[in-house]
């Protein structure tokens, strides 16, 4: 198995520089930030085989798509204010447009919405209650083959992304008949991998 991809779409999350002693009033930017690190940490290092994509789409600049890659990722410690601290410094990047620009090490800012990361995309899952049991689907062994989990926030995800991740093929996976948090789905979705990496 390749790269482990999550998509988390904030659907609410301000897109400028916001302050850190308030997450939950930054369009409930403490879920990002508990999704990053779900989506990294382990108990005494950072999950290098691992990417997210952050899909802002707040107010009150366009959306944007804030990428975090684990093998080049420094300055990251497991608090939702460090997590929070590095995506402030993205979204208030000067200049940002379609071409992505670095913000620290690690962590890259372009605009964008959710159909630019999946157009670039294979291998689709979208996380909801009501799909086929994680346990049951079958993923590839190739070690370049990627897969890219897809969720929503506090909130889900809207109508028109649904429609846009059926479009795009993408296989309806559930975790739990449970509706979780983004965050615990990841954590799920991350022992299973390992389990099944261990088990070759």
């Amino acid at each position: 198995m390749g790269m482990r991809e999550f998509v988390v779409v904030g659907n609410r999350a301000v897109t400028e520089s916001f302050s850190l002693n308030d997450l939950p009033g930054a369009g409930r930017m403490d879920i990002l930030c508990r999704c990053i690190n779900s989506a990294f940490f382990l108990s005494h290092d950072i999950r290098r085989d691992t990417r997210i994509y952050l899909v802002m789409l707040g107010s009150p600049k366009p959306s944007l798509i804030v990428r975090f890659e684990g093998s080049e990722l420094k300055y990251l410690n497991p608090d939702e204010r460090s997590a929070g601290s590095l995506i402030s410094k993205a979204v208030g990047q000067k200049g940002v447009d379609d071409f992505e620009i670095s913000s620290t090490p690690g962590v890259w800012v372009r605009r964008g919405g959710l159909e630019d990361v999946l157009s670039e995309k294979n291998n689709i899952i979208y996380l909801r209650e009501d799909g086929k049991y994680i346990k049951e689907l079958e993923m590839s062994n190739n070690c370049n083959d990627s897969i890219v989990f897809v969720l929503g926030d506090h909130e889900g995800m809207k109508f028109e992304d649904k429609e846009l991740l059926d479009e795009y093929g993408a296989t309806r996976v559930s975790v739990s008949p449970y509706s979780l948090h983004a965050d615990h789905c990841i954590i799920i979705v991350q022992n299973e991998l390992d389990r099944r990496e261990s088990c070759k």
